[in-house]
């Protein structure tokens, strides 16, 4: 990192400003004492207390301040880094000042709301400014780095979230390559029937996006794909992607249909993923109608003649383009992109962990993503909701909150499933004029609309029950209970225990993270929360970013979401990744690590040491070596050369060595 050189020695002139941050700093600290104490510290020329120093008068104060009294160290006690630090280096760039000649004292988050008595919360504010004013004396004139950046996205996931970013960002003349696991985009929303709380058709809405993805000339869609490696920094990355064989030559494959025909499996033995096993496939095979890509795929697990080399290969003579080839490989693709986007969805929660419901017991016992599928003119039913032997159902139980609110499972609301439960409540009565009963524990109903579909629901005869339901069974105790599902519940608004014989029973499946989201973390250099979710920088000022800078997140890999809150979350990391490209460059932090190649004995302790994989080696002249662009400042390989030949900028030894003086002196 570039370093400004010093040409003078002379005494600092070191100004400290005190924020009352209103009342949430003055109620606990005397903040003009605090000034007092401030002003008589060593090297300090002028000490105020001000309001709210972020305001832009407060600012205009340090600005004034820096060029009419001549500063050189500026010291703001007010809150956490986190918020402001940008802010109050920007306010001394401004002023003439270079901006990591600044430090912050937090005297909000580490003080005035942690400590109840105001003496304590005084005196330790005044401890915290001395340490910081000791500290910034020994402060570097530092630079930032500028590194330019390409004009490619990567997205990984094609869901509703991947297709809208991917849209977003191709229409605005960047290059974007969709990568997607699954061999067709369109995700969960493509199995729906209709979406809440309008009741639009699913796919009128999204199959004219997939189809626009297909389209578009700065989209390169790779479907039946997975991210490999991933190498690089925020601007100039370098992805590794592992296309699998479809045994199918894409360029050639027009949707027809005629190999699947033509298959010798004249029934399908496979279970359908896309129709959540309520039926079968054949080894090749078309998700779903509207799949986009239209290409077939064959299933290396359920073919013949890819398992055991023995078939007739009537698909091959089908085929009058030729597009089958068994012999196809995994082909790898690398690509540079300057922002990645992961949108990577949800698992839907398998009601198995929770034995009581009944689910894969009895046979009338669905999921919601099950009942979905069946409501759907495209499904297994085509449209009909039915029991197991064909008839229509004239009692129908919907319980909430399955494997969501619950310490068993998943203590997280899951969001969407009171209104899919209110949408699916509607479907089943219009298809069959069943008798509905909704069990639930709360009625979550927070969006636009979702009020008054609920209250629709209501005037349609659906019957809500408020209580948990403890178990399902098929044992009758009287006779109208006799060949019926019976659902066992409190209704705890009447304060009794009820049975509720019923023809079908429809578990409403929270939702959870991936399976495989420790890895993709792992894969992307992101953090997860504790409950598997992707974990963005703050949820409330940086949402859809994360910790590693240039990787947004957008959808239910980040929490729960409904589909309108997906799309919006999807158009804000899109336009994170605008922004990153149209500025042109991406500007590197100066608290980087840096090594001294004289002290350094090649010992390649730090090399395993980063978590960012920052460091390598030069195997020329024996040492370690840091790419400052990869570098986040973390101080894990500091603290690990045995041969001190570690330092980092803003956290030298003789900073922190002050910091902690500053700090036992005024205790």
């Amino acid at each position: 990192m570039i370093l400004q050189s010093e040409t003078t020695f002379r005494p600092p002139r070191i100004g400290v400003y005190v924020c009352h941050c209103g009342m949430n700093i003055a109620k606990q600290v005397q903040v003009e004492m605090v000034a007092e104490f401030a002003a008589k510290l060593p090297g300090v020329v002028l000490a105020r207390d001000y309001k709210f120093m972020c305001s832009d008068p407060g600012q205009e104060l340090i600005q004034k301040d820096i060029k009419e009294h001549r500063l050189d160290r500026v010291v703001v006690a007010s809150c956490s880094p986190l918020l402001h630090e940008a802010t109050f280096r920007k306010a001394c760039a401004d002023g003439g000042l270079n901006a990591f000649c600044f430090q912050m004292a937090n005297i909000r988050e580490q003080v005035s709301w942690v400590t109840p008595d105001k003496e304590q919360a005084t005196s330790k504010a005044k401890s915290l400014i001395a340490a910081a004013v000791e500290r910034v004396r020994n402060a570097q004139a530092l630079e930032k780095k500028r590194l330019p950046v390409g004009d490619q996205v990567v997205i990984v996931g094609g869901g509703i979230a991947g297709i809208h970013a991917a849209l977003t960002i191709a229409d605005a003349g960047k290059k974007v390559y969709l990568v997607e696991r699954e061999p067709t985009i369109g995700g969960h929303m493509a199995k729906f029937d209709k979406t809440f709380p309008t009741l639009d058709c699913a796919a009128c809405i999204l199959t004219p996006k997939m189809s626009s993805v297909k389209n578009h000339p700065n989209i390169e869609l790779l479907t039946y794909s997975e991210v490999e490696k991933v190498e690089g920094f925020a601007g100039n990355f370098k992805i590794t992607i592992k296309k699998k064989p479809r045994y199918i030559k894409e360029e050639l494959c027009v949707g027809c249909n005629e190999c699947i025909e033509a298959c010798v499996f004249k029934k399908g033995k496979t279970p359908n993923e896309f129709d959540e096993g309520l039926a079968n496939r054949k080894p090749i095979y078309m998700p779903f109608p509207q799949a986009t890509p239209a290409v077939v795929v064959i299933d290396p697990n359920a073919c013949l003649y890819l398992m055991k080399g023995k078939c007739k290969q009537s698909c091959v003579d089908a085929c009058e383009r030729a597009a089958i080839d068994f012999d196809q490989k995994p082909e790898y693709i690398e690509v540079e992109a300057a922002a990645i986007i992961l949108a990577t969805g949800f698992k839907a929660f398998d009601p198995k962990r929770l034995p009581e419901y009944g689910y894969g017991w009895y046979d009338n016992v669905y999921t919601s993503l099950e009942i979905e599928r069946m409501v759907n003119a495209s499904g297994p039913t085509g449209g009909d909701v039915v029991l197991k032997d064909g008839t229509k159902p004239k009692n129908v139980a919907i319980i909430h909150c399955v494997g969501s609110r619950d310490k068993k499972t998943n203590p997280w609301c899951s969001k969407v499933c009171c209104m899919y439960s209110l949408k699916l409540a509607h479907l089943v009565k219009e298809r069959t004029e069943a008798e509905i009963y909704n069990f639930y524990i709360d009625m979550r109903t927070p969006g636009k609309g979702y009020e008054e579909f609920y209250d629709r629901l209501l005037e349609e005869g659906v019957q809500f029950i408020r209580g948990r339901v403890s178990h399902v069974t098929d044992w009758p105790m009287t006779d109208a209970e006799e060949g019926k599902l019976i659902v066992r519940a409190e209704d705890s608004l009447i304060g009794v225990t009820r049975r509720i014989p019923v023809d079908m029973v429809i578990l409403s499946v929270g939702l959870e993270p991936q399976p495989d989201a420790q890895e993709v973390r792992k894969l992307f250099n992101i953090s997860c929360s504790h409950e598997g979710w992707f974990l963005e920088r703050h949820p409330k000022l940086a949402p859809v970013a994360t910790f590693t800078d240039g990787v947004w997140i957008a959808g239910a890999c980040q929490g729960p979401k409904d589909i309108p809150e997906t799309v919006a979350q999807a158009g804000a990391a899109a336009s994170e990744a605008l922004a990153l490209i149209d500025k042109g460059f991406v500007e590197i932090e100066p608290n980087t690590a840096t090594i001294d190649p004289e002290r350094c004995s090649g010992c390649k302790t730090c090399l395993g040491m980063c978590p960012y994989h920052a460091i390598s080696r030069d195997e020329e002249r024996n040492v370690a070596v840091i790419n400052e662009a990869l570098c986040k400042g973390c101080g894990t390989c500091v603290a690990a050369c045995p041969s001190g030949a570690i330092s980092q900028h803003m956290f030298t030894d003789e900073e922190i060595y002050e910091e902690i003086k500053g700090i036992l002196s005024y205790v």
